[in-house]
């Protein structure tokens, strides 16, 4: 996992590639500014920084908004980021004090003072400081007062992989779109969360499960339905069926998270765990009794498995 540190304990390193930005979902439009940040620090022997915020800046700029759904936890995003080849990722606690700093303020006192900074990286696009004031123009002058170098990655070396956060929150959580999700994101989309106790009711119809409860309260859930997916234990991974939804075949209230593993007949309790969505099998809905369910999940597995084979 790439290194998680918070602003306050960072030791600063002239000798550093940054990047700044919210990332959340570490998507494909992320990915070129990513991989610049890699192959440019690795031109130096630098180390490699992303510098973003917790909690998501726009639940303190429109804090008369409902908060903001994640695509990824602090610890998902730093787990992400060290597969892309990132040494640190840097966390600035985002509250009103710090949204009032300027765009000027933020690269003097916050990226050179406090973190250092031999080159920094910047989309074409990209905004940042009090009122989106920052632009890459603040940047490139900044840079040659305080001796670091600019690169901007082009909306060419981006491509067609301008995906917005957005769009993949929507193609979760109101459409259960997982398949899509995975295309913009370039992986499956990925929930971290600790087993929990349920009623047992899995157990007794012969397709047990592990209930879940997500590690964050502002983690998207995909839309209720039945998933294939993959599940990590232990560091291992297991296939598996996901079903969200409140059950309604035994009058359920409450939405759960259940997962049933294949080939999997272990005490898991307590244990985090991680979930990888790949495609959505079928809505969730009300059977004629248990038989009638029983003789659906059969079919769910075997649907579910000829899914995961490909992956």
């Amino acid at each position: 996992m790439a290194d998680l540190v918070f602003l306050k304990d960072v030791k600063r390193d002239p000798n550093s590639v940054v990047t700044v930005g919210t990332f959340d979902g570490v998507h494909a439009g992320h990915r070129a500014i990513m991989d610049t940040v890699v192959e440019k620090a690795k031109e130096r022997n630098a180390r490699s920084i992303i510098v973003t915020f917790d909690p998501h800046p726009r639940d303190i700029i429109n804090p008369g908004e409902t908060g903001i759904k994640l695509l990824t936890t602090l610890q998902e995003r730093a787990e992400i980021l060290n597969e892309l080849g990132i040494d640190r990722m840097v966390v600035i606690p985002f509250d009103r004090d710090f949204s009032l700093l300027s765009s000027e303020e933020f690269i003097r006192d916050i990226i050179y003072e406090k973190i250092g900074v031999s080159e920094f990286v910047i989309g074409y696009d990209h905004h940042f400081g009090r009122n989106r004031e920052g632009t890459i123009e603040t940047v490139e002058r900044l840079g040659k007062e305080l001796g670091f170098e600019s690169y901007v990655v082009s909306e060419k070396e981006v491509g067609e992989k301008s995906v917005s956060s957005t769009i993949i929150r929507n193609a979760i959580s109101k459409d259960g779109e997982v398949a899509q999700a995975a295309e913009l994101l370039q992986r499956p989309y990925r929930l971290n969360g600790t087993v929990v106790h349920g009623d047992k009711r899995g157990k007794k119809i012969g397709f047990p499960t592990a209930n879940i409860k997500p590690g964050h309260t502002n983690k998207i859930i995909p839309k209720d339905g039945v998933y294939a997916v993959k599940v990590r234990v232990n560091g291992e991974m297991y296939d598996g069926m996901m079903n969200i939804g409140t059950r309604p075949t035994f009058e359920g209230k409450e939405k759960t998270l259940e997962v049933n593993l294949f080939k999997f007949n272990r005490n898991i309790y307590g244990k985090e765990v991680q979930v990888r969505f790949y495609e959505r099998i079928r809505d969730e809905k009300k059977f004629d009794g248990k038989e009638a369910l029983i003789e659906q999940l059969k079919q769910d597995k075997q649907q579910a498995n000829e899914i995961l084979a490909e992956y």
